[in-house]
């Protein structure tokens, strides 16, 4: 398996590892799932894990010194390792357990490429040298946000860190985003992509220090290499101490947003 990979570099190589998460999502699509229980409502499916080991497979053979750090099986490899990469293998567990296509799998090397696969479009979201790209059955194009749609994605789900000062399910109700907005709930990668790839306007979450998780440093890793617009609800920059996200696909839909945030806040 060495030489598939041989001679790739970082870019292609989370690619490839986004695939093959890629494949086991889709090949266990439509099946009854036995789960995992995290606790808190929170759940992992066989699925998740047979997606984190096919990643760590690509990873492992094209990259053998690198460490992982996956949402299922943890830290692997050496701790002190200089590089390490962030695997979610299934963004969008609860859709999927309940046959809803809108899932993604991520995968992001610390401070290189990251990769966000959708399995069902069959569409990989990836970075190369700051830049970002959809790679499709027509090859690659540049990604492009847009505002156009007036689409923004909601995340509603718990826990709610910035509660009570922020409550995203408080901005639904703002005279002025019923105005000029619509709200939409997926899955949190799959939505970073989408404001990314000009499909969205908009993303909102709570949340602590989500530029460090598995769950979140590939989709704002493409985001910002799209040339969105990315801070913390507060505003400040979106670095692993932030509080929350908002997303954006330019400076005005960003500043309208952040403006009804403040004034709820």
């Amino acid at each position: 398996m060495i030489d598939t990979y041989a001679g790739l570099d970082d870019a292609e190589i989370a690619v490839a590892a986004a695939r093959a998460g890629a494949e086991v999502v889709r090949a266990g699509y439509g099946r009854r799932h036995s789960r995992i229980e995290k606790g808190a409502g929170d759940f992992a499916t066989d699925v998740d894990v047979a997606a984190e080991e096919a990643i760590l497979a690509v990873i492992r053979a094209a990259r053998p010194e690198d460490a992982v750090h996956g949402e299922e099986g943890g830290q692997r490899g050496a701790a002190d390792a200089e590089r390490r990469w962030l695997v979610d293998p299934l963004c969008g567990t609860l859709n999927y357990a309940v046959g809803s296509m809108l899932v993604a799998v991520n995968v992001a090397l610390t401070d290189g490429p990251v990769a966000v696969a959708d399995p069902f479009s069959g569409e990989v979201f990836f970075t190369r040298e700051g830049t970002a790209w959809v790679r499709g059955d027509g090859g690659d194009t540049r990604l492009a946000p847009t505002a156009a749609t007036r689409l923004v994605d909601v995340n509603l789900d718990p826990p709610f860190p910035g509660a009570p000062a922020f409550r995203a399910v408080e901005l639904l109700a703002h005279p002025r985003f019923v105005e000029g907005f619509r709200p939409r709930v997926v899955s949190s990668t799959l939505a970073l992509a989408w404001v990314a790839a000009g499909k969205r306007a908009a993303y909102v979450t709570d949340g602590n220090g989500l530029a460090g998780s598995v769950h979140f440093a590939a989709g704002i890793a493409l985001c910002r290499a799209a040339g969105c617009v990315v801070t913390g609800v507060d505003g400040a920059p979106a670095g692993k101490s932030a509080r929350g996200l908002v997303a954006a696909a330019d400076a005005e839909t960003h500043g309208a947003l952040l403006s009804m945030i403040r004034r709820r806040s």
